[in-house]
C-alpha cells in the first residue's frame, strides 16, 4: 500500500504563503538542529518547507537548498520535495526553475490537478512578467525616439 500524500494547494504560492509563525519556524529548527548529523527524513523535509513559508528570502533559499538536497538523497520523496521546490522557487521568483520542477513532476505523474494548477500559475505569472518587459522596454523606446526627436528639432532650428 502506497502511502497518499496531499500536496497544499495552489493557494499556497499566490499570498506570502499562509505564512509560519516565527513560533513554528522555531520548532521546526530547534528539531532540525537537535537531530544533529542524524537528521531524520522528516524533519529535513518539515523544516525545509517551513523555511519556504518564512516571510525571510534567506529563509525561504535555505529552504530551496534543504528541499534540493532532499531530491538528490532521497528518491522515494520526489514526488512532494518536486511540487514544494517548485513552490520556493516560484516564491523566490525563479520563475523558469519552478516551472521545469513542475514540469518534471508533471512527467511522472501526468493527471496531478494540484501540479498542473501549479504550472498554470507559473505560466501566468510568466506571461504577465513577459507583458511587464514589453510594456517597459517599449517605454525606453519610446522615451529614447523622443528624446532622439526633441534633440533633432532643437539641433536643426539652431543652426
Amino acid at each position: 500500500m502506497t502511502e497518499k500524500f496531499v500536496l497544499p494547494g495552489i493557494q499556497e504560492i499566490n499570498t506570502p504563503t499562509s505564512p509560519i509563525s516565527v513560533e513554528e519556524l522555531e520548532i521546526l529548527r530547534h528539531q532540525y538542529y537537535s537531530e544533529g548529523q542524524f537528521v531524520s527524513l522528516q524533519t529535513r523535509f518539515n523544516y525545509a518547507w517551513g523555511l519556504v513559508r518564512s516571510q525571510t528570502v534567506s529563509d525561504q533559499q535555505f529552504g530551496v537548498k534543504l528541499l534540493t538536497d532532499l531530491f538528490k538523497d532521497s528518491p522515494e520523496r520526489r514526488r512532494e520535495v518536486l511540487y514544494y521546490l517548485s513552490i520556493g522557487n516560484y516564491k523566490l521568483q525563479e520563475y523558469s526553475k519552478a516551472r521545469k520542477y513542475a514540469d518534471i513532476l508533471l512527467e511522472i505523474e501526468p493527471d496531478n490537478r494540484q501540479a498542473a494548477q501549479l504550472r498554470q500559475v507559473i505560466e501566468d505569472r510568466l506571461a504577465k512578467e513577459g507583458l511587464i518587459g514589453v510594456a517597459i522596454t517599449s517605454g525606453v523606446i519610446a522615451a529614447a525616439a523622443a528624446a532622439i526627436t526633441f534633440f533633432a528639432k532643437y539641433h536643426n532650428t539652431r543652426r
